[in-house]
């Protein structure tokens, strides 16, 4: 199964309050989510990248509260809907920011520069990360508040950094 198979299989039997389907419509026919990078030089910047990233922070966030240390100690009350929401949609400010291009690079073994295709990022929607992932998400479904700090918050900081 493909990443793209697989989110839209986890997306479909998890979120289903209402707006949900046009979330799933815009993801798949409106926006690059299923072809974009995670990142412009890091962690997935490769195509696809950024529903693979999503992927993997779900299943992380699953084996996460799974644990019996956490129950213990944290004793959360949440829903499977909003471990999806909030692990599969936190990261859409990623959504149309990255761009095909070309660097330089010099080839170890014969010392001659090679053209090597990379990723630029240009986000046309400055908004701040985790508030753009919150904006976006709103705009199709209706997020609790503790899905949206949730959201907002992922990055550790302020979120006016971005992740590039």
């Amino acid at each position: 199964m493909s990443g793209k198979e697989e989110f839209i299989e986890l997306f479909k039997e998890k979120i289903t309050r209402p707006g949900a389907d046009a979330l799933l419509n815009f993801l798949e026919h409106k926006s690059d989510f299923f072809t974009a990078p995670a990142s412009a030089r890091y962690h997935l910047s490769c195509e696809g990248g950024l529903c693979k990233h999503s992927l993997n922070v779900y299943h992380c966030l699953v084996d996460y509260l799974q644990r019996e240390r956490v129950q213990e100690l944290y004793g959360l009350e949440y829903s499977e809907e909003t471990v999806a929401v909030v692990a599969l949609l936190h990261d859409l400010c990623k959504i149309g920011c990255y761009k095909k291009g070309f660097r330089n690079v010099k080839n170890d073994a014969t010392g001659q520069w090679e053209k090597v295709p990379t990723y630029t990022f240009d986000d046309p929607l400055p908004y701040g990360h985790g508030e753009k992932s919150v904006y976006i998400a709103n705009g199709y479904i209706r997020l609790t508040r503790e899905e949206a700090m949730a959201i907002r918050w992922h990055m550790g900081f302020s979120g006016t950094e971005d992740s590039r």
